[in-house]
């Protein structure tokens, strides 16, 4: 069988008879594929925390026909235990996690790795809000995947904006001319945090009030959602709660 080495992430695990378990794994290189780790659930394993969920590795692999075997790993990004320690993270990265599995085929995509690597890098330094984090992660591995939104300009007809009336099915905001009777709208603070999320203006994101992140929150899972066209189980169990109190709980 042919050996092959590749960076990945690991997406989700599950058992496989006494001691192994087959790991699903998004790599740089070689897509999104399924693997066996032999002996992993053994006390003695020498790579099985290396292979849990959130975790980043360099790996060696046996191809097989539908499984490929892993025969080393090496941690590049330490992050599992991390993400695990702070409630609000872990269910932030849960939901990235299923999002990529979903997302990816599984030819995989680069950008999509890259994308979700930071991303788990970030929750594990506690560099935003998980909440924040996630959300950020959603419009933007949605974004690369072909389903951009727009949050300014009409998403139907290219108008200039801004515009304040969202419409999932549509693609973003649209306007007056073109939307649905019955359209929600946006005010701008939302507007404005939806933007800062797609593009990285984290400056911005951060000084949001919880007000318009729950607002804003509500709109990223309800376009992730519709676009996926697959509920995602891991959003239901995401902590929501006001960054102020996630904060005064972990006492940081």
């Amino acid at each position: 069988m042919p050996l092959f080495r590749d960076e990945a992430v690991v997406l989700r695990t599950r058992k496989l008879g006494e001691a192994d378990n087959i790991v699903t794994l998004l790599s740089r290189n070689n897509g999104k594929f399924a693997a066996v780790a032999k002996g992993v659930r053994r006390t003695e394993s020498k790579f099985g925390s290396r292979l849990e969920p959130f975790m980043v590795v360099d790996a060696q692999l046996f191809e097989g026909r539908t499984l490929h075997t892993v025969t080393q790993a090496v941690t590049l990004g330490s992050y599992g235990a991390k993400i695990a320690a702070d409630y609000p993270s872990y269910t932030a990265a849960s939901a990235m996690v299923e999002t990529a599995d979903k997302i990816t085929a599984e030819d995989g995509s680069l950008q999509q790795y890259l994308l979700l690597v930071g991303a788990l890098r970030s929750l594990s330094r506690h560099e935003h809000g998980p909440s924040l984090t996630l959300d950020s992660y959603l419009l933007r591995s949605l974004s690369v995947a072909g389903w951009a939104p727009s949050f300014f300009d009409c998403a139907m007809t290219g108008a200039p904006g801004p515009h304040s009336a969202f419409v999932v099915q549509l693609g973003g905001v649209v306007a007056d001319e073109v939307a649905p009777p019955g359209t929600p709208r946006l005010d701008a603070a939302t507007l404005g945090l939806l933007s800062a999320l797609l593009t990285g203006d984290w400056p911005s994101a951060d000084v949001a009030d919880d007000r318009t992140r729950s607002r804003a929150s509500g709109v990223v899972a309800a376009y992730a959602q519709f676009h996926l066209e697959r509920s995602l189980r891991s959003l239901e169990h995401v902590d929501r709660r006001p960054e102020s109190q996630t904060q005064e709980r972990a006492g940081r």
